[in-house]
């Protein structure tokens, strides 16, 4: 199998704009077959635009997105046999039981039968809803139309499900439960998983790649291991006086930079740091503390998305 056959989703120069505001821009993905794939970035960043482009829901201003080679914008019937999606925001009939809403869902994609029934039921099975399949939706907490949102995602066996953030407005159990779901899914049904959310946390525990969104642009797009690759530790330096402390650090060779009253050092062997603490004290410079620092992956979404964003 080539690069390209590896490959479920592909946009090059992906654009929207509404009027005046750019909601996504020049947005290039490449998400692999068969991976958890988070498109995480502040809320207003461009994921849920990303995802009704990527639906065929609304048509990009320019750049192009395809689904397994179909392009999303003029074969958005077959992108929807393809493709399973839970919104953020999802609807069901509320005077109709959890059981009657996937059976009129089947039914509307030709599934019927002992087919549909069969598959129901491994459905509800499968995401803990069987003993409240014949409750109306209607008296369903947030938790429950989840659970409940993914079976009707998955009915019709698609090769990739789109989660708009799953665990929005969940509590933390609900939050673990839809997390551990969310990961036996590759595994389970063979799928590719897409999850938007705002949250590194949620991501970091879940996702195999990760794609962040600033202002509708990508800052960053690789695996999590590389994002972990940024978080490296270094020493945090405060003297009495930084200024020429960093003078005497450059003539050492040592590079620095200063940061919020410290000077920033790579780690250092405990013989290089002793040494370069006594000549700072030789020069008549007080060492008032040199810690180790490593920077959290919080430190890091903030750093590439900007740290007035909203978390």
């Amino acid at each position: 199998m080539d690069q390209m056959e590896r490959i479920i989703i592909h946009t090059e120069g992906l654009t929207k704009c509404y009027g005046e505001k750019t909601a996504v821009s020049e947005l290039n993905l490449d998400i692999r077959k068969g991976e958890i794939f988070g498109l995480l970035g502040p809320n207003g960043a461009g994921k849920t635009t990303t995802i009704l482009m990527l639906l065929g829901l609304t048509e990009p201003t320019s750049g192009t997105a395809s689904i397994n080679g179909r392009d999303c914008t003029r074969d958005p019937i077959g992108i929807k046999t393809m493709v399973g999606y839970l919104p953020d925001q999802m609807g069901f009939y509320a005077d109709m039981t959890g059981r009657e809403n996937l059976r009129f869902t089947g039914r509307l994609n030709g599934l019927k039968g002992t087919l549909l029934e069969e598959r129901i039921d491994s459905l509800l099975e499968r995401v803990r809803m069987t003993e409240a399949a014949d409750k109306k939706t209607g008296t369903y907490s947030r938790g429950m139309k989840q659970r409940l949102g993914i079976a009707r995602a998955l009915l019709c066996r698609p090769e990739l499900l789109i989660l708009d953030e799953p665990t929005n407005g969940l509590d933390p159990a609900g939050i673990q439960e839809m997390r551990e779901l969310i990961c036996s899914l590759p595994e389970r049904f063979g799928m590719t998983v897409v999850v938007s959310s705002h949250l590194l946390s949620e991501i970091d525990q879940m996702a195999d790649h990760v794609a962040i969104i600033r202002e509708g642009e990508l800052v960053f797009q690789d695996t999590l291991e590389a994002l972990h690759g940024r978080s490296r530790h270094h020493l945090a330096l405060r003297t009495t006086n930084n200024a020429v402390a960093r003078a005497i650090l450059q003539e050492k060779s040592v590079p620095c930079q200063e940061e919020e009253g410290y000077l920033i050092l790579p780690i250092l062997s405990d013989e290089l740091a002793a040494q370069l603490t006594r000549l700072l004290g030789a020069r008549n410079l007080g060492v008032i503390r040199l810690e180790e620092r490593q920077k959290s992956l919080e430190d890091i979404f903030l750093e590439l998305t900007g740290k007035a964003a909203s978390l």
